[in-house]
């Protein structure tokens, strides 16, 4: 992995794990799925308008296409859309610590489904991962956490470890930069569908709303969706999904300081052990023979 690769990685932890406080401080002042689909309608306009600027073409190859279509419903519609849903009750760091167990959750699926072996050390990242999630839930639940919002949570990031397996299709064939636009174009039209038929719209334009809703399109929501696709391109998705490992720290870390949020010791404890569990599973899967 060279230094170009890392901080392509570590730029994408940092927009990708801000998005959980944003996405708080949006669904204060508007209703979620509608804010989504209108964030995802201007970032999938701006993506195909770059797109085309830049010589990229419609014409993606049939695993682009479907790798699109998947990603568009997977990631963002159920995923983003059911985050921004729950973030109504849970807190962003909440969120964003169940949302950084995608990196686990792929390497039991390549496991399961395409009989990729997992060294000791492997093994042990995911029983630690398993251990660290369980120890915050644990503490989460005696304080008194909205159930029903972490149900939502634990959907979404199921759906984003397959969005995550899907765009091994999409990082062959160019066309990065309409891939991106394209996929976001599929979850504004679903969420605008969803929106209507499941809550009730509405918008309280208030500073506080333009700024998160401002920063939300562009930088996690274009920006870092870019960077994870030339990484996925750049060094594949399990090098890639490494820096999964920082989003614990860095969502944590960005809400303790926007929205104030407050993180007792055993949920410091539990952010540290889910770390290290996702940062052993893909070491050990890429010392792994070919």
């Amino acid at each position: 992995m060279d230094l170009r690769a890392i901080a392509m990685g570590l730029i994408f932890a940092f927009m990708w794990s801000s998005a959980f406080t944003s996405a708080r401080i949006i669904v204060m002042d508007a209703s979620p799925l509608f804010s989504l689909a209108v964030r995802f309608l201007i970032s999938g306009l701006i993506g195909v308008g770059i797109a085309l600027a830049l010589g990229q073409t419609w014409r993606l190859t049939r695993g682009q296409w479907r790798a699109t279509m998947i990603f568009g419903l997977c990631q963002n519609a159920l995923y983003l859309g059911l985050n921004f849903v729950a973030m109504q009750w849970i807190e962003a760091s909440l969120a964003a610590i169940i949302a950084s167990t995608m990196p686990l959750l792929v390497a039991m699926a390549t496991w399961a489904i395409y009989g990729d072996k997992l060294k000791p050390l492997g093994v042990l990242g995911l029983l630690a991962g398993v251990a660290g999630v369980a120890l915050i839930m644990g503490t989460r639940i005696s304080a008194g956490v909205d159930f029903f919002g972490v149900l939502l949570c634990v959907i979404g990031v199921l759906a984003l470890a397959v969005a995550t397996l899907a765009l091994r299709g999409a990082t062959s064939g160019g066309n990065f930069m309409m891939v991106v636009g394209l996929q976001m174009l599929v979850g504004s039209a679903i969420l605008f569908v969803a929106a209507p038929l499941t809550e009730e719209i509405f918008v309280n334009p208030t500073l506080r709303l333009g700024l998160a809703f401002a920063y939300t399109t562009l930088v996690p929501g274009l920006m870092a969706t870019f960077i994870w696709v030339l990484l996925l391109n750049r060094i594949g998705a399990i090098r890639a999904a490494t820096f999964h490992f920082l989003n614990p720290v860095f969502g944590v870390a960005v809400a303790s300081v926007i929205l104030g949020e407050k993180l007792g010791l055993l949920d410091m404890i539990g952010v540290a052990v889910v770390t290290l569990g996702i940062l052993a599973v893909q070491l050990s899967r890429q010392a792994a023979p070919k």
